[in-house]
């Protein structure tokens, strides 16, 4: 490649003609400041230096969208980095081998996501990441992408309040992951000491009078087979408080009649058996064995996808909109924990793992607190009534 010496300004960038093959045309004022020029006319500044004792080149920009005095000035600083013992071009180069943030959120879902957790638990982070996170900020370099910038994120997101928290929680996982392989630097997790949104519980509990209209929305469907097995597993998710894929994927072979048990492999909290009431009982033994699964599909070799025409259709005519099939499992809780059973039999009966979990039910407790507020009430009425009985004992004070 043919080289020239001359000061690099306006005119002489401008009458700089393409040739042949490329050229570099060296500014005279400041050694290592040059213009390269393309035969297809392109014209580019760019610097040289010399750094581990290799000739090194790193482009400043183009003329067009830099003039020759914002070129040099940039070139200036360049060559001041070198001097200080950076190497910018090694930089760059590191700059474009290392991970994008899409990349590291592919290694994650596959290393990570798809080999250490469970398959719906996959499928919602990798929903997660592919709606909000990687539009945005996918093509961005990992460690480029900073706490400021997942902060505004999240902030769009604040009419979802749910999903722009779970997606914080998912992004640190992802960074962490990132640390832990050596992928980013420690330290960096942008998801750090940003404060999620706040969660309103979103429990519902159905009261006497609205479990009367549901049994009868049941009957109606069950009468006219309008959805075959939907209404017995919208029956045993209510008898039971178990979680809907507990239900749609369980199998004849899991269930134990003899010692009315349900008896899982697999769910979410891991093996677990659930204790089957005679309600329970009844409905499994009213179904047919067609197939392996207990909820069979229209093919009776795979599990029912969902539930949603027959509940919608028992909602609408139970006249309980907005009602969700997970606040089955709630009634099914509430109704336990205000029977006074205990929250730690209320938490077995759901497969809780963690005692936190079931503390959601706590206001629901009628034991002990319950009994004590009747007690005390009690005893303080007959008081003022002037009844026998009455056992209110004064205060006794410091003299």
């Amino acid at each position: 490649m043919r080289e020239r010496i001359g000061k690099l300004t306006k005119r002489t960038v401008d009458a700089a003609a393409p040739e042949a093959e490329r050229y570099i045309l060296w500014d005279s004022a400041l050694k290592g400041f040059g213009l390269r020029i393309e035969p297809s006319g392109t014209k580019t500044f760019l610097v040289r230096y010399r750094a581990a004792g290799r000739k090194r080149f790193v482009a400043v920009g183009r003329f067009g969208q830099l003039t020759p005095e914002q070129a040099r000035g940039l070139a200036q600083e360049t060559l001041a980095d070198v001097r200080r013992g950076r190497d910018p071009a090694d930089e760059r180069r590191r700059e474009r081998a290392a991970l994008s943030v899409a990349d590291l959120a592919a290694r994650f879902l596959d290393e990570h996501v798809r080999a250490k957790r469970k398959s719906s638990t996959a499928v919602h982070y990798r929903s997660l990441i592919d709606c909000y996170l990687l539009p945005k900020h996918g093509a961005r370099k990992a460690h480029d992408f900073a706490r400021a910038d997942l902060a505004r994120l999240h902030l769009s997101l604040q009419d979802r309040p749910y999903q722009a928290n779970r997606l914080l929680a998912v992004v640190a996982s992802m960074y962490s992951f990132g640390e832990r392989h050596g992928l980013i630097s420690e330290g960096h997790n942008p998801a750090m000491r940003i404060e999620r949104f706040p969660e309103a519980r979103r429990e519902r509990f159905l009261s006497t009078e609205e479990l009367g209209r549901l049994g009868e929305a049941f009957r109606q469907f069950e009468n006219d087979g309008r959805f075959g097995t939907g209404i017995a597993a919208l029956r045993l998710l209510l008898f039971t408080g178990a979680r809907l894929r507990e239900i749609l994927h369980l199998r004849w072979k899991h269930v134990d009649f003899e010692r009315g048990l349900l008896l899982l492999p697999d769910s979410k909290t891991g093996r677990r058996t659930i204790t089957l009431n005679a309600p329970s009982l009844a409905v499994l033994q009213s179904l047919d064995r067609i197939g392996p699964f207990v909820i069979g599909g229209a093919n009776p070799d795979i599990p029912r996808a969902d539930l949603k025409k027959p509940w919608t259709a028992v909602t609408k005519a139970a006249s309980l909109p907005g009602l969700r099939i997970h606040d089955l499992r709630h009634s099914f809780a509430s109704i336990g924990a205000g029977a006074g059973l205990g929250l730690p039999i209320v938490g077995k009966l759901l497969g809780h793992t963690q005692a936190a979990t079931t503390q959601r039910y706590a206001h629901l407790d009628a034991d002990p607190i319950r009994r004590a507020a009747d007690a005390i009430g009690a005893t303080i009425a007959a008081a003022l009534d002037g009844r026998a009985g009455a056992t209110v004992a004064p205060l006794r004070t410091k003299r």
